[in-house]
């Protein structure tokens, strides 16, 4: 096999892993800040499921962890491209949507 097609395949992996951390900070964020909130509406006490507020933070700080130590992977897997002889293209946005938010700036950016 080609060397850039194992990479290349490898780096999809990795950004997909990347995006599955990052919709998991994202949904446990959105319930710690839906509990506080429910807990607001009940009018419960502000001790009142403090142990699942704590351990929902914990969560929050594992996955932001999570994320640090996998764009510290994606670096390091960048060098070792670099010294496999594997260039990188300058192509632009990894994902889909990241693609369609450049143009979108980038069409702000003309019509200004």
């Amino acid at each position: 096999m080609d060397k850039a097609f194992i990479a290349k395949r490898s780096q999809e992996k990795l950004v997909a892993t990347e995006a599955a951390i990052d919709a998991a900070l994202i949904e446990t964020t959105q319930l710690l800040a839906d509990l506080i909130q429910a807990r607001s509406d009940l009018g419960a006490p502000v001790a009142f499921a403090d142990d699942v507020q704590v351990k929902l933070t914990e969560a929050v700080a594992a996955l932001s962890s999570a994320r640090t130590t996998m764009g510290k992977v994606h670096s390091g897997l960048e060098e070792a491209a670099l010294r496999l002889g594997i260039r990188p293209r300058m192509a632009g946005p990894y994902r889909k949507n990241q693609f369609d938010r450049f143009l979108a700036d980038e069409a702000d950016r003309n019509v200004a």
